[in-house]
């Protein structure tokens, strides 16, 4: 998408939804919903239509964890890293994650086809460890998950 596509975007969005700060992060989720991701040439537009200054856009979007500043792969997993997670034994699954699906964690793959990223917290603690794998909740992930999941995101 062009910056002047995402210009229209938010130019369009705060027509409807108003200029004022408190619209930051539904303007932030709607860009990041259409756009795939909050691209560092739009914060100057962003911050021009809020009336803030680019320091308060930049800190609101590196601030939060689910604003993606770099687009995602074509397939997002998210490992859960909740503490009832990593007692159930996340960290041998974040590392066995890695090494399937060839992606460090918080980083996309070279081809784009997958991003890896970790979540704090999916609100299945009593089944964990737990994934989302393209949105979709897996619970009790274990290697065969991961082998399955790699499968299907190279399919």
């Amino acid at each position: 998408m062009q910056q002047e596509d995402a210009t229209r975007l938010i130019e369009d969005w705060t027509r409807t939804h108003g200029r004022t700060r408190d619209r930051l992060l539904p303007l932030l989720h709607m860009l990041q919903e259409e756009i795939g991701f909050i691209d560092d040439a739009a914060i100057p537009a962003i911050a021009t239509a809020l009336n803030l200054s680019r320091a308060d856009v930049h800190g609101v979007v590196t601030f939060y964890h689910d604003f993606r500043r770099t687009p995602a792969g074509r397939h997002v997993v998210k490992l859960c890293r909740a503490e009832s997670c990593q007692a159930r034994g996340a960290t041998a699954i974040e590392k066995a994650a890695t090494d399937r699906l060839g992606v460090p964690m918080g980083e996309t793959r070279p081809d784009g086809q997958v991003t890896l990223e970790p979540v704090y917290c999916l609100g299945l603690c009593a089944v964990g460890p737990n994934a989302l794998v393209d949105g979709r909740p897996v619970a009790r992930i274990d290697v065969a998950a991961l082998d399955r999941i790699a499968q299907e995101i190279a399919a």
